[in-house]
């Protein structure tokens, strides 16, 4: 029942959300006010009537406890005759004696039978002194309050009565103040939640808007000062848009770009064919000639196959790499086997441990290959390659990268060092982050190194490939 109503709940708008909130509090202010303020409004009613009571009495009580005549007290004859509310009356035995003259709406002998009944009654208590209630009859409610004392040595009881009529008027007082109170309150809730809601309501419909335009391609500003969650949404929303304009702007460079590359071999492998077939040599001789055209076909497969190998990368590292792990050692020696010939004039250093890495071997072996071709590019007379527990790194000796390219080192479409696109880098970040592991470069005393790491909490793998 509870997941139904969270579910109907998450499906409706934030307005029909807010209506909702405000509907179940009418609800819950209605029930309030029936069970609990209602009985609270009686007991208040009931109080207020049995005060007034007694503080009536007490000049009568304090006459009779002092033996003075009930009916030649004259201050005190002029003080109850003055109350219209509230009949005052002595009970002795069956007798009952009015202090003032009763109002005919509290005429009822079936009302004064009781009293003289519960009188006696408190007369012969040697526990009781003081006795209240209420009294129905077929026409109306008396409210009444009775107390025993002791006047020129005998007992009398002092009753104080009154019929509804007072407490119907004091119940709807105090029910309109209440109500009253409730409903300003309720408003001023009421508004505060309206003004909140709003205050949501309105920037999300402005950034629903603002995606709304982004996708039909416009140039849109979103404009929401606030410093909250919705504020931190905004921001980031703006910042993604901006980094995703550059990062069209810069693939369209470099689409521009690897079609400029792609077009230099196929044009030279075109004129060099024509060349060949009309029986002229551009390089010489025959063999020469189809050398020129086998390298740049060569260079022309490497760059279909980069574009091609990013572009698959993650599907394979991620689909065919499960609980696949590759021993580390043997990659470097088969890189640094084939990486030899590159430049005979630079060093390959190596200090290497038989460590596993969790992937497939072919990506872990492009991965390195692309960070080692880098290397040779820009390396002076070393290259060193560093392998422990999750962490392999690969130093050279080269120029010292500017902190700006650091931070766009691996990112897909950044250019790189001599306005070129080269994509290895993009794919050793696709590998390592495949593989849940991180990749980074930074500058050294004497050069730059290329580092791929895992942090120390996560999973280790032995050599069996199992999770230690």
């Amino acid at each position: 029942m509870t997941n139904s109503i969270g579910k109907y709940f998450k499906k409706l708008s934030l307005t029909q959300q807010v209506l909702m909130i405000i509907l179940l509090m009418l609800i819950f202010l209605a029930l309030f006010f029936t069970f609990f303020m209602n009985k609270n409004i009686e007991s208040t009613i009931s109080n207020q009537m049995y005060g007034m009571m007694d503080s009536r009495q007490k000049p009568i009580i304090s006459a009779l406890k002092a033996n003075e005549p009930i009916d030649l007290t004259d201050q005190l004859y002029r003080y109850l005759s003055t109350d219209t509310i509230q009949t005052n009356c002595l009970v002795r035995g069956d007798q009952i004696e009015f202090l003032t003259i009763p109002d005919q709406k509290f005429e009822s002998e079936e009302f004064y039978d009781f009293v003289i009944s519960h009188a006696k009654m408190l007369v012969a208590s040697t526990t009781e002194n003081e006795n209240y209630g209420t009294y129905r009859t077929h026409e109306r409610t008396y409210y009444y309050l009775m107390e025993k004392c002791v006047s020129n040595g005998k007992s009398v009881v002092v009753v104080s009565f009154m019929d509804d009529t007072y407490a119907t008027k004091f119940r709807s007082s105090l029910v309109d103040s209440t109500v009253y109170v409730m409903v300003v309150a309720f408003s001023l809730i009421l508004m505060i939640l309206m003004l909140w809601a709003f205050s949501i309501i309105h920037p999300l419909n402005q950034i629903r808007l603002y995606i709304s335009q982004l996708k039909q391609g416009k140039d849109v500003e979103l404009n929401i000062n606030r410093e909250d969650e919705i504020g931190d949404v905004a921001h980031e929303l703006i910042s993604m848009k901006e980094e995703l304009t550059k990062q069209e702007k810069s693939k369209e460079e470099m689409i521009h770009n690897i079609s400029h590359d792609l077009k230099t071999p196929i044009a030279t492998i075109k004129s060099y064919s024509e060349s060949i077939k009309d029986g002229i040599y551009p390089y010489g001789d025959l063999e020469s000639s189809v050398d020129v055209i086998l390298d740049n076909a060569q260079r022309l497969e490497d760059k279909v196959h980069n574009l091609l190998y990013l572009n698959r990368v993650e599907y394979l590292v991620t689909t065919d790499a499960e609980g696949v792990v590759t021993n580390m050692k043997e990659v470097v020696e088969q890189v640094v086997l084939n990486s030899a010939v590159i430049d005979p004039d630079i060093r390959l250093i190596t200090d290497v441990e038989e460590v596993f890495f969790e992937g497939l071997i072919e990506a872990w072996r492009v991965a390195i290959e692309n960070i080692m071709e880098n290397a040779f590019r820009y390396a002076k007379t070393y290259i060193k390659i560093v392998v422990r527990e999750n962490d392999l790194r690969i130093y050279n000796d080269g120029p010292k990268m500017q902190e700006d390219r650091i931070e766009t080192l691996f990112k897909p479409y950044e250019k790189g060092e001599g306005g070129r696109f080269g994509l290895g880098l993009s794919i050793v970040s696709k590998v390592t982050k495949a593989n849940d592991y991180l990749v980074k470069g930074f500058n050294t005393e004497d050069g730059v190194c290329f580092r791929i790491y895992r942090e120390p909490e996560n999973k280790k793998f032995t050599k069996r490939g199992r999770k230690a």
